[in-house]
């Protein structure tokens, strides 16, 4: 028994010795315009998680930058100044070795935590869990920016180009020229306050939802990022189409173009709202009537583009979400399940 003993102190001891000598691995994490609260912290330890199976023990430094997320004063806005002011140090910090932001750099005092949770659950204070979320029940216009101003007019490409900070290319697919979309459309209550605008390419702004909740619009260009993340390489070096090629990434766009009205929206709900063979087969009409409401009160017209599948999948989700909170108390959470 002793020798048992003293081999598992040897052990932990060649383990702290091997965790102190290995080479630090640095992360980074840019939070998007398009990620909010809610997906950019299980993302985090997505990427902790991870760099601990690639190496092991090894002393972690995360850097952590953003972008857009800007208040009316022109400082962070809730969602991300809750990821640096609560979540990173607190959270993040005891399973890294160094954490730096825009605001703050902090060192792990204690010994850095290499039992990483896979996944991070993420829940809200009590009291404020429905301001996080599309108050399905009113329908009404959700906007980022909590003023509008004063504008008529829009937005440079500059000044969008500044708050999103990227250059002149598709949030999506990197590709230019580019537009300067609406969140919100101005038929639907939106500003032309440069929070209210988005960079994309034609191709995505025809594609891109009209609806009354710039959440879910940024919702959806995460969305299509991931699923057009191909189309980024097309234009590429060859070696960096190799690279991409070896980490098992796509370097052309997934074509769809066989794809009808209805097996787009059936796509949609799928890959970004979650829905399942028993949501499809759910249908009746009270959920058509409930479906042409949300149409009718939260959605528009934009771009000259009669039927978009992205609107139209908004609509039928919020629509299911409205049926089954009226056999459930009327609740108002909204999820969006985004595709890994």
């Amino acid at each position: 028994m002793p020798k048992k003993k003293n081999a598992r102190k040897s052990v932990k001891k060649t383990q702290r010795k091997q965790s102190r000598t290995a080479k630090p691995v640095a992360l980074y994490h840019d939070m998007a315009v398009y990620e909010n609260f809610e997906r950019c912290a299980p993302r985090i330890f997505e990427i902790i998680w991870a760099a601990q199976q690639k190496a092991p023990d090894a002393p972690r430094l995360l850097y952590f930058d953003v972008q857009g997320h800007r208040n009316s004063a022109g400082g962070y806005d809730r969602d991300s100044l809750e990821m640096i002011t609560h979540f990173l140090p607190e959270e993040a910090l005891p399973y890294l070795t160094e954490l730096h932001t825009p605001l703050h750099g902090w060192k792990n005092t204690a010994r850095q935590d290499n039992h990483v949770p896979r996944e991070m659950g993420i829940g809200y204070p009590e009291g404020e869990e429905k301001s996080f979320w599309y108050d399905i029940e009113s329908l009404p216009l959700r906007k980022r920016e909590a003023e509008g101003g004063d504008r008529r007019t829009r937005p440079s490409k500059g000044a969008i180009m500044e708050y999103l900070g990227i250059g002149d290319e598709c949030l999506i697919c990197w590709n230019s020229p580019v537009h300067r979309a609406h969140v919100v459309p101005t038929s639907l209550g939106g500003s032309m306050d440069v929070r209210n605008f988005a960079l994309l390419c034609p191709e995505h702004h025809k594609q891109a939802p009209d609806i009354a909740d710039a959440e879910a619009f940024w919702a959806w260009v995460d969305y299509a990022e991931m699923r057009d993340s191909g189309s980024k390489w097309t234009r590429a070096p060859e070696k960096v189409k190799s690279w991409v090629l070896s980490t098992g990434g796509r370097i052309e766009p997934i074509d769809r173009s066989g794809m009808n009205f209805l097996d787009s929206v059936q796509f949609e709900l799928r890959h970004l709202y979650g829905w399942t063979e028993e949501d499809f087969t759910a249908t009746s009409w009270e959920f058509l009537s409930e479906y042409h409401h949300v149409l009718e009160k939260a959605t528009g017209r934009h771009f000259g583009v009669e039927k978009k599948p992205s609107t139209h999948a908004w609509a039928y989700h919020v629509a299911r979400l409205r049926l089954a909170a009226g056999r459930a108390s009327r609740q108002t959470r909204t999820d969006f399940n985004l595709p890994r």
